[in-house]
């Protein structure tokens, strides 16, 4: 079964630092356009960060220059590089990618998302 992992969250302090992994597994993968939500108690999720397959990168204002999304296409997990946190970033992290994979000789081709790592920064 193909899926994505989340790993990586936990409690920092304030200007801390934190990478959120996100794995695809279950069968040969590959991952395509990539992105990182969050949600905090009461609030709509907000998209984080993208990845384009081509590797160009777009940022929430609130996270710019901050954070860093990544891919390891090798490996097929997508990164999160949360630098000078603050507690407004916290909440639940989640990974949503494209991912291509193959079951006996057909490619398919469907988005996922993981269940989420919460994130606590604290002030």
């Amino acid at each position: 079964q193909v899926q994505l992992v989340e790993s990586g969250g936990g409690f920092v302090q304030a200007g801390g630092s934190l990478r959120l992994s996100c794995a695809a597994s279950g069968a040969i993968v590959t991952v395509g356009n990539a992105n990182w939500y969050r949600q905090a108690p009461g609030k709509e999720p907000e998209l984080v960060a993208t990845i384009t397959t081509t590797g160009n990168t777009d940022y929430a204002d609130s996270v710019q220059g901050r954070f860093f999304i990544s891919v390891d296409n090798a490996k097929s997990i997508i990164y999160l590089q949360m630098n000078r946190l603050r507690p407004e970033d916290s909440g639940v992290y989640r990974c949503g990618a494209e991912l291509s994979y193959r079951k006996g000789t057909t490619w398919f081709v469907n988005n996922y998302s993981g269940q989420g790592t919460q994130v606590t920064v604290s002030s």
